[in-house]
């Protein structure tokens, strides 16, 4: 098990992104407006596009109760990914990473939420007609530690057999 202080350096981090996920969308907003789009490069653009569904905008419109849905899921999964942390063996540091990530993106958009009923989303990748879904932080942390999570499960899957 991780000691209480290990726990809290990934828990710092996870407040890093935090942060850095509110301070983003605070920017962006104070500088943009509401669907106002500034090309970067030509397959990058800043964008200021609310989200009151899921990623790719799932439920979105959907009059509002996916709102408490959304924030109950991410308190729910933020729980459980600190009980995770304070499980988390001494030195697994990838997984650690994993947890951190996850949870500050979680939190960043759980304050969206809560605060506006929306997420703010402003980086938008496309190619000719192709276009990424607009995205922000916090949802780069959360694919980020959920890729590690993969990985430490496919890594905890091959060690679990190779020890057998």
């Amino acid at each position: 098990m991780t000691s209480p202080m290990r726990a809290g350096a990934w828990l710092l981090l996870a407040a890093a992104v935090l942060v850095c996920d509110q301070a983003t969308k605070w920017l962006v907003n104070a500088t943009m407006t509401l669907g106002q789009r500034i090309e970067v490069l030509p397959f990058f653009s800043w964008v200021l596009w609310r989200n009151d569904g899921a990623a790719f905008s799932l439920m979105s419109g959907l009059g509002g109760w996916q709102r408490w849905f959304f924030v109950a899921l991410g308190a729910g999964f933020s729980a459980f990914i600190v009980y995770e942390l304070r499980r988390l063996e001494v030195g697994d540091r990838v997984q650690g990473l994993a947890y951190a990530l996850i949870l500050g993106g979680a939190l960043g958009n759980m304050v969206d939420r809560l605060t506006t009923g929306y997420v703010l989303d402003f980086v938008l990748l496309h190619y000719g007609a192709w276009y990424f879904p607009a995205f922000n932080l916090a949802d780069s942390a959360l694919t980020c530690g959920a890729g590690l999570w993969i990985f430490c499960m496919v890594r905890d899957s091959r060690r679990a057999k190779g020890s057998s």
